[in-house]
C-alpha cells in the first residue's frame, strides 16, 4: 500500500490534470444533451460560459455608452457616481445623439430663477416636498404630504434580499423619501424609520387569511401597529407583467418569508393574475373607500396601462360620486423588477409617456387632476426623464431599479435566477453577505440628493422654483422627421392642468408634511 501511495506521489500534476480532461471528454463524447459539447468536447464548454457572462461582458467591453438597455453606461456610470459621491460630471460636450426621435430637450429660461434670501433650498438645497397633500380632498383622516418628490418604487422582500430592503428603507429615511413595500408585505427590513407605503397585491400577502382572501381586520391591525405607514396602494398590475400573476418556489419560502406573506412554508407561493375582493369597477371603488374609512389612510391605484374603457369608467364614477382612490401611480410597460415572461415584458401594456399621457387626459377632462396626486414609473429615476414626468403632470415620481443600481446592482439581468451577484436580488445567503446595508443605505441617499439637487437646479435653470411648475410646453421632443422638434403639448395633445404651488416655505408649514396630521 505505502508502495502504491509512494508511486501516486511521484506522479507529476500535470498527469492527473490530462487524466481528468481525458475523462471529461469522454463524458462529452458519450452524452447526446449537448451537440455543441458533443461534437467538440471540452472547448464546447466554453460556449455556455461566456454565454453565461454575456450581459456583464458586454456592458464593460463591447457596447458603447448609449447602446446598452435597459440603462445604458452613461446612465448606470452617473447613478454609480451620484451614488459614491464621486465626480458626475461629464466633459467635451455632449455625446448623446441629439436627433434621434424621441430625444427630450429642456428649454431654459433666458433669466434663471434666483432664490431669495432665506429660501430654504439655500440652507438645503436637497429638499423638495411634493405640492399636492394626498388625501386631501376626500377628507381622509389621516392626509399625506411627501417630504420628496422622489421615492422608493415598490420591490418586495423575496424579490430582493433582506439587506437590500434594510439599505433602502435606511437611506430613504435619511432622505426623506417614502419606501413602497411591493406586494411582498412588510418585513422587518422595512421598519428602519422611512415612511412606508403599503401595497396590496392580488395575493394579499400579510394581509390574508388561509385560502389567499383578504382580512380587513389583518390591515387595520398591522397599520396601527406601524406608525410609518402612510399610505395603502391597490396593486391592479405592474408595467413588467400586467394581467399575470407570479410565482415564488417553494424553495425560496424561508419560514421568515411565510410568516411575512401568511403562507405556507414549503409550497410554491402564487399570486393570481386578478383580485378576489372586487370584479368591476364600482366594487373596486368601494373597496378602497373601505380600505380608507377602516385605516384612515389615503388609498390609492397602481396599474400599467393598455385599454382605456375602464379608466373612463373609473372616472365618470369619481366625477359622480366623489369617492375613488387618492393617488393614481402609473406603472411603464419599460418598467421591470419583476420577473417576467419576454412576451409580456416586451410587448403588454404601454410605455410610460403613452401610458401616463392617456389616462391623464380621461381624468383632465372630468376636472379631477387636481383632486388627485399623480405618480409616474419606469425609468424616470434620472433628472431628465423625471423633468419630462413632472412636465406631464406627474406629482411624484417612484424609482426602482435607479435605487438598485444605487445600492450596487450591476444590471446582470439575473434577477429572476436566485444569483445576482451583487446580493440585491437573491436569497442566497452567501451572495447577501457582501451587501452591507449601513455602506448602501449611504449610496441611496446620495443617489436621492444627488437627484433632486439636479432636479432643482434644472427647474431654476427654466425660470422655476418647483418641478411641479413645469408645463408641457417646457420640454420638446425629437420627431426623427428633418430634425423637426415639438412640445409635449402637440406631441400628446393635452396641456398639464397647472398645479397649486404658493413656494416653499408653504409647503414645509404644511401640517401634514410627512404625514404628521393628526396622528
Amino acid at each position: 500500500m505505502e508502495t502504491l501511495l509512494e508511486f501516486l506521489g511521484n506522479i507529476p500534476w500535470w498527469v492527473y490534470l490530462l487524466l481528468i480532461l481525458v475523462l471529461l471528454a469522454l463524458r462529452d463524447i458519450s452524452q447526446k444533451k449537448h451537440t455543441i459539447v458533443h461534437n467538440f468536447p471540452l472547448v464546447g464548454h466554453l460556449r455556455y460560459f461566456i454565454e453565461s457572462i454575456g450581459p456583464e461582458f458586454r456592458q464593460y467591453i463591447v457596447a458603447n455608452n448609449r447602446e446598452e438597455l435597459p440603462f445604458n453606461r452613461r446612465q448606470r456610470s452617473w447613478i454609480y457616481a451620484s451614488s459614491k459621491k464621486e465626480n458626475n460630471f461629464q466633459g467635451f460636450g455632449t455625446d448623446q445623439d441629439m436627433h434621434t426621435a424621441g430625444y427630450n430637450f429642456i428649454k431654459p429660461a433666458l433669466l434663471p430663477f434666483k432664490l431669495p434670501e432665506g429660501h430654504p433650498n439655500i440652507a438645503n438645497p436637497y429638499i423638495c416636498p411634493s405640492a399636492k397633500v394626498i388625501g386631501e380632498y376626500h377628507n381622509r383622516k389621516h392626509p399625506y404630504l411627501p417630504k420628496s418628490v422622489i421615492n422608493i418604487s415598490g420591490m418586495s422582500f423575496g424579490s430582493l434580499s433582506a439587506p437590500a430592503i434594510e439599505a433602502l428603507n435606511i437611506g430613504a429615511a435619511k432622505f426623506g423619501a417614502y419606501h413602497n413595500t411591493g406586494e411582498g408585505g412588510v418585513s422587518a427590513y422595512h421598519k428602519k424609520g422611512a415612511d412606508v407605503v403599503v401595497n396590496i397585491g392580488t395575493a394579499y400577502f400579510g394581509v390574508r387569511d388561509d385560502d389567499g382572501n383578504f382580512v380587513m381586520e389583518k390591515l387595520v391591525k398591522l397599520c396601527k401597529a406601524n406608525p410609518a405607514i402612510k399610505m395603502i396602494e391597490l396593486k391592479l398590475s405592474q408595467g413588467a407583467k400586467p394581467g399575470k400573476g407570479g410565482v415564488l418556489p417553494a424553495s425560496k419560502v424561508t419560514p421568515e418569508l411565510a410568516e411575512i406573506r401568511h403562507v405556507p412554508i414549503g409550497k410554491d407561493i402564487i399570486s393570481p393574475a386578478s383580485h378576489s375582493a372586487f370584479s368591476n369597477v364600482p366594487e373596486m371603488i368601494d373597496f378602497i373607500e373601505k380600505m380608507a374609512d377602516a385605516t384612515g389612510l389615503p388609498v390609492g391605484l397602481k396599474s400599467a396601462v393598455g385599454k382605456l374603457e375602464l379608466w373612463e369608467e373609473l372616472a365618470d364614477l369619481m366625477k359622480k360620486t366623489g369617492k375613488g382612490p387618492d393617488f393614481i401611480n402609473i406603472d411603464g410597460g419599460e418598467g421591470g423588477t419583476g420577473a417576467a415572461p419576454p412576451s409580456f415584458a416586451d410587448h403588454v401594456s404601454l410605455p410610460y409617456v403613452y401610458a401616463f399621457s392617456s389616462v391623464y387626459r380621461i381624468f383632465q377632462k372630468r376636472d379631477l387632476t387636481e383632486k388627485i396626486t399623480f405618480m409616474g414609473a419606469g425609468k424616470l429615476g434620472l433628472p431628465d426623464t423625471a423633468i419630462m414626468a413632472f412636465a406631464m403632470g406627474a406629482d411624484v415620481v417612484n424609482v426602482a431599479r435607479e435605487a438598485m443600481l444605487s445600492i450596487g446592482c450591476i444590471q446582470a439581468q439575473v434577477c429572476h435566477n436566485n444569483t445576482c451577484p451583487t446580493g440585491v436580488a437573491t436569497q442566497n445567503k452567501w451572495l447577501q453577505s457582501g451587501l452591507d446595508p449601513t455602506l448602501k443605505s449611504e449610496r441611496l441617499y446620495n443617489y436621492l440628493k444627488t437627484m433632486t439637487k439636479e432636479i432643482l437646479e434644472i427647474c431654476h435653470a427654466c425660470g422655476y422654483e418647483h418641478p411641479s411648475q413645469f408645463m408641457m410646453d417646457d420640454v420638446d421632443v425629437a420627431m426623427g422627421d428633418n430634425n423637426r422638434t415639438q412640445s409635449l403639448r402637440t406631441t400628446y395633445q393635452y396641456q398639464k392642468t397647472p398645479v397649486k404651488f404658493e413656494g416653499f416655505q408653504k409647503l414645509l408649514d404644511n401640517p401634514y408634511l410627512g404625514g404628521k396630521g393628526e396622528h
